[in-house]
């Protein structure tokens, strides 16, 4: 559109005024910031810049009514500022009478929210994913701003979903006034570090920290199969002992919640990090104690202890199998092999291997692979290998890995299920547990720990036994990347769960993606959405049913209401039998025909129309509705017509039928809920029924029609009753009383035809003679009163019509 174009046009101006705006939260103390500029040794600070196209707002009724918008955080982001704009239109214009709506913004890491602000029930052994919210209120006349602002922001995707508050359901007839239009448009911008120093595992790195610096960042890198993080700060020299703090966070800078160290209080100062998230990048942040003037030396080094063999330490730079999954970014200078030379000597510290000690209890278990079957979009199947039977034996866990891609499995549903195959218990009191968690497998020391989180780590829990032999796990919009499943065998005793001895249970282990959940059941549609190049899947409710699935029924319809409310809008369209009858009494053949096609159509599109499961289509949908809808605007014309009266000459031609069915059936087809739809060939109509009218009180000084009980008992009753259907449908119908006012609606219609429809018209008793032509040929003679049906021509005598 012209008119929103050129908003938008002037949303996209003021973006410098809001950089200057957003500026003094961009310039705000950074955890890992010393400088503006250059940043020490490890970086400097970049500002990046993201916006997307703005969007119209719809009131929330489901997550398929919501608008989601996808940004990308790029990794060594410091602070991530969303600047929210919300514009009001109406009819291309501003929209100043546009009354203040809230507009509820929700962030996720990740994956879509999964929201519920309606606080409707979600199916059961459903897990339902935090997120972050906002509600936005206005400030200025037509547009409001918000700001959300994140420090250390998670890398990768995160999105946004928005949407304006449930309304009352009303039905309006599109074009029937300007409708208020709220337009949302999200802004990211970015700080970003670049060159953080970066650790390399078994190398001490040496520091030197200036009295004008606060704090040191750096960045090491943790591959599969690393069960433990040691972080040591050593060497430490200050003016007050070691006045500094070791904080260590996963994927992003830390933040003051961080898992931090005081070194003044622990010597040697040592964090360790049990279970880290794998293939990941984490930050360490050496801070040093307000109040500290002085020069700080230190050095800081890294230990990863490999899973796979307890008893050694990961070796330097070995390129094993997990080595060999480090990012590129992690490749030293020179474009060497990781194995082939030790990293680069930094300008301020050398780097050298130390021995490291590492406890011999930390062991992983052997990784099972799925095989990914994919059969539609957010339809995949993950198998095992010779499986699905699972044996889990009563010494260690089974392990499985499931491998969601970047971004396109984050739209559907990630489904679990556990069946336990109770004749391989023995007669003992075995129980199951399974861990689901997200990028790093629980493989705890302690076989009768029952929990699926640690202090960084949360997971999902399932369990089976002889009695609940059957478990189920749904998770909406799981956030992409490696999930593994770990199952444990463990017997409970008096005291609680104990290790099993010599019993091994079998489980049937299933677990694929879907779109919905249980594709939304009997009373929803599953339907597929697209934001951009994005995909993802939604539940979209019928007949009052709510919730995630369709499955929340505290507002639902019953079969007895469902089953009424069909009857009434199936058996209204009945009341056309009468003026059916009229217009065959009265010899409007063609009227008649059009009221029958109308009542047909629109019983059975009402039959098929119904959001329950009383529903009967006897032709595809579609085409119902277009029947439906052609038959009403038809029977209007046609009736209109009929009481122009017009000439025989032009209404035995049909030329106006016609043309309005054709216009009609155009019309219907480039918008059928268009107000003009109905208003145009109705004010088409009425206007040549008005000339037809005035034409003939001109011709005979008087009044048309002529009788005042014309006007009164039939015309003026008429005009009532169609007026104020037209107001019931216009004004008055929602999706809470439509049953019965559409029902109203139908009755009223069909009876103002009833009594619009004219009386037959009466044909004239004199017979002037055929013009007759003489000339030359072959003549045909044809007798006038048998052409004409009047008389017997066996009895009357016979006047004939020669023609050329």
């Amino acid at each position: 559109r012209g008119g929103g174009m050129g908003r938008w046009g002037g949303g996209q101006r003021l973006q410098p005024a809001l950089l200057l705006l957003l500026l003094p939260l961009l310039l705000l103390p950074a955890p890992a910031g010393e400088t503006r500029g250059r940043a020490g040794d490890y970086g400097l600070f970049v500002t990046d810049y993201f916006t997307r196209t703005p969007r119209k707002l719809s009131p929330f009724r489901s997550f398929a009514s919501i608008e989601l918008f996808h940004f990308h955080i790029p990794e060594d982001t410091v602070i991530a500022v969303w600047n929210l704009i919300t514009f009001k239109e109406q009819g291309g214009t501003f929209g100043d009478q546009c009354p203040d709506r809230s507009i509820t913004v929700y962030f996720r890491s990740g994956a879509p929210s999964v929201i519920n602000p309606l606080h409707t029930h979600f199916p059961r052994d459903t897990a339902v994913p935090g997120s972050f919210a906002l509600t936005l209120t206005w400030t200025l006349p037509n547009r409001t701003t918000g700001v959300f602002n994140v420090t250390s922001p998670l890398p990768g995707d995160w999105f946004l979903a928005a949407h304006l508050p449930k309304d009352e359901g009303k039905i309006s007839v599109k074009g029937l006034y300007e409708e208020c239009q709220y337009l949302f448009q999200p802004q990211l911008i970015v700080q970003r570090l670049v060159n953080i120093a970066v650790l390399y595992p078994g190398y001490v790195t040496e520091q030197s920290m200036a009295p004008h610096n606060r704090s040191c960042l750096y960045k090491v890198f943790v591959p599969s199969y690393t069960s433990r993080v040691l972080v040591e700060v050593l060497r430490c020299h200050g003016a007050e002992g070691c006045p500094l703090w070791l904080r260590v966070r996963a994927k992003a800078p830390p933040l003051h919640n961080s898992t931090a160290l005081d070194c003044r209080e622990h010597d040697p100062c040592q964090l360790a990090l049990d279970l880290p998230f794998w293939q990941h990048w984490y930050y360490v942040l050496v801070e040093k104690h307000p109040g500290v003037p002085s020069t700080i030396s230190f050095q800081v080094t890294v230990q990863l202890t490999d899973c796979s063999q307890p008893s050694l330490a990961r070796p330097p730079f070995l390129p094993s199998s997990a080595s060999m999954n480090m990012p590129h970014s992690f490749g030293s200078a020179g474009g060497m092999a990781l194995g082939d030379s030790p990293p680069p000597t930094s300008p301020n510290g050398t780097k050298h291997p130390v021995p490291i000690a590492s406890p011999a209890s930390e062991r992983c278990w052997p990784i099972r692979p799925t095989l990914r079957n994919e059969l539609d979009t957010f339809s995949v199947h993950f198998y095992i290998f010779f499986g699905p039977n699972v044996s889990v034996p009563p010494d260690r866990p089974a392990v499985f890995v499931i491998n969601l891609l970047p971004v396109l499995d984050s739209g559907g549903v990630l489904n679990l299920e556990l069946r336990l195959n109770v004749s391989s218990l023995c007669g003992e009191n075995v129980t199951v547990f399974g861990c689901l968690n997200h990028e790093v497998p629980l493989t705890s020391s302690d076989n009768t720990s029952v929990t699926c989180e640690t202090e960084s780590l949360a997971g999902f829990l399932l369990s089976v036994n002889a009695t609940a032999s059957l478990s189920r796990l749904r998770i909406p919009y799981p956030q992409t990347g490696s999930w593994y499943l770990s199952l444990r065998s463990l017997c409970a005793t008096e005291h609680g769960f104990e290790p099993c001895t010599n019993v091994t249970a079998e489980v049937y282990l299933r677990t694929y993606l879907s779109p919905c959940i249980n594709d939304c059941g009997i009373y929803g549609q599953c339907k597929l959405l697209r934001t951009n190049n994005y995909l993802y899947a939604a539940c979209e409710c019928k007949a009052g049913w709510n919730g995630w699935g369709c499955t929340d029924n505290s507002e639902a319809f019953s079969y007895g209401f469902q089953l009424l409310s069909t009857l009434l809008l199936c058996l209204s369209n009945v009341m056309f039998v009468p003026p059916v009858a009229i217009a065959v009494r009265s010899h409007y053949l063609l009227e008649a025909a059009v009221y029958i096609f109308t009542m047909f159509f629109s019983t059975f599109y009402h039959a098929c129309d119904q959001p329950g499961i009383v529903v009967f289509c006897i032709m595809e949908y579609d085409v119902l509705q277009f029947c439906d809808f052609l038959g009403s605007l038809m029977s209007v014309w046609v009736t209109v017509i009929a009481m122009a009266r017009l000439q025989p000459v032009v209404k035995q031609a049909s030329v106006l039928y016609l043309l309005g069915a054709m216009l009609l059936s155009m019309a219907l087809q480039m918008d059928r809920h268009g107000l003009w739809n109905l208003l145009g060939p109705s004010l088409f109509a009425l206007g040549i029924m008005a000339v037809a009218w005035t034409a003939r009180t001109i011709r005979r000084r008087h009044c048309y029609p002529p009788t005042w009980k014309r006007w009164a008992f039939y015309l003026c009753p008429g005009a009532l009753i169609a007026a104020a259907a037209v107001l019931l449908y216009a004004f008055v119908e929602t999706e809470e009383n439509y049953f019965y006012i559409h029902s109203i609606w139908h009755l009223l219609i069909a009876g103002s035809v009833g009594f619009l429809l004219p009386p037959r018209a009466k044909p004239s008793r004199r017979l002037g003679p055929l013009p007759r032509r003489k000339g030359c040929g072959y003549q045909l003679c044809v007798n006038e009163q048998e052409e004409l049906g009047l008389v017997d021509p066996a009895v009357a005598s016979i006047n004939s019509i020669c023609t050329s």
